[in-house]
């Protein structure tokens, strides 16, 4: 197996503060050596790159991903049924693939029509297309008439590719099983209104025995189930009902907290989209006034939920709305510049956690002995700017799984 050592390394291991002067020897797909200074046995090695100082850190995993969302300009036509399932399907391996040059070794959906994360995933797994490791989602599953089920019943056939209709527990126990036996590794729920949907963010999508139903059946086929969900009410609903991701969780507070930390719930806050929204459309109107009043609520209470220990992720709706895909890493900075968490803990939602939502905690999402190597080597500091992420150019080098995906450090 192939040994290749990295020297002189600012270490930003995704858990501790850097460690600068730092060797990192990988063999294989593996980290076999962490530690500070040289080694003894480097002309045993099949390679040797002196980092000069530059930075050695985790490859970012992002947890809230709609692979297939692109606005493509099509009049009266949803999210990810803009173009026929094979269209969808190249658009989606050509989104995954621009994470991982963004430096997302890791990605897990929030969501796609048809089954074409699962068929995507599959490519990526078989080296037919480049892209991250990546949990493929399900359709949306919810109730009759909910918020994005908003397709004039003649579009019947079309509104099946993207969501899963399911009225009642034994039907969503169908629902959720039928999207597992497509493929699914993560089950999405449209559970509130809210956040980007035209519905009010009070309006419940579904009862709690729906929800429990759909969130047991998930966890006895080994799935992962994830909702949209808004409302206190509906997050501790959720909550009772055993749900994973709440995504966006917009009326978070030390009750949700407390509770969502009790559970061990991952959260996807997402504020990113709202931010970048807001810029574009300006202030003053009815909807982006309350959309501001609960942007600066989340803002200010994520530090709270941070210092709790809640177990936060990153990824947002990129594709939706001119929302365009490749700006992963501006989400970061938003972390840092608007709710003033510190990089090193949004480097650990984007690291540490995101490897633990993946069921790969022991894995990946750190750079340690005996752990995969997915790594970045970053010209800067993220710890010092987390901007210089968002500059493909800044990233010299993306391995993963031991392989380098982007190598530029010849030069």
């Amino acid at each position: 197996m192939a040994t290749t050592a990295f020297t002189n390394a600012n270490l930003v291991d995704g858990e501790h503060p850097a460690k600068p002067g730092s060797t990192v020897v990988v063999t294989g797909n593996r980290i076999t050596s962490v530690g500070t200074g040289t080694i003894a046995d480097l002309d045993a090695m099949d390679r040797v790159i002196d980092l000069g100082g530059r930075t050695l850190m985790p490859g970012m995993i992002t947890c809230h991903f709609h692979a297939t969302y692109k606005d493509l300009g099509t009049v009266n036509a949803p999210y990810g049924l803009e173009r026929p399932p094979a269209y969808q399907a190249i658009l989606a391996a050509k989104h995954l693939e621009l994470a991982l040059l963004s430096g997302f070794t890791g990605a897990v959906s929030a969501g796609a029509p048809h089954d074409i994360d699962a068929q995507v995933k599959a490519a990526i797994n078989d080296g037919l297309v480049p892209g991250p490791r990546f949990l493929a989602g399900s359709r949306d599953v919810s109730t009759t008439g909910h918020a994005n089920d908003n397709f004039p019943y003649y579009y019947e056939m079309a509104a099946l590719g993207n969501v899963r209709r399911c009225d009642g527990p034994d039907e969503f126990r169908k629902g959720i099983r039928e999207e597992i036996k497509r493929g699914a590794d993560i089950i999405k729920l449209f559970v509130t209104g809210g956040h980007g949907v035209f519905a009010p963010k009070e309006l419940m999508e579904m009862t709690e025995a729906e929800l429990r139903a759909a969130a047991d059946t998930a966890h006895e086929r080994g799935r992962l189930i994830r909702g949209h969900i808004v409302s206190k009410k509906a997050i501790l609903m959720a909550l009772d009902a055993g749900i994973d991701v709440i995504d966006h969780c917009d009326e978070l507070d030390t009750e949700c907290i407390e509770r969502i930390v009790e559970a061990g719930t991952f959260v996807a806050p997402s504020i990113f989209f709202p931010t970048a929204f807001l810029k574009t459309v300006g202030a003053g109107l009815g909807f982006t006034e309350s959309m501001q009043a609960e942007l600066d609520q989340m803002r200010a209470v994520l530090p709270e939920a941070n210092a709790a220990g809640v177990k936060l992720v990153v990824g947002d709706d990129y594709g939706a709305m001119g929302f365009d895909h490749g700006r992963y890493a501006e989400e970061l900075e938003v972390y840092v510049r608007d709710a003033g968490i510190p990089a090193l803990e949004v480097l650990r939602w984007a690291t540490r956690n995101g490897a633990d939502l993946m069921g790969l905690a022991d894995e990946l999402g750190t750079v340690e002995e005996g752990k995969l190597a997915d790594l970045l080597v970053v010209d800067g500091n993220p710890l010092d700017d987390i901007a210089v992420l968002q500059d493909r150019d800044n990233l010299l080098a993306i391995v993963k799984d031991g392989a380098f995906v982007k190598d530029t450090l010849a030069r």
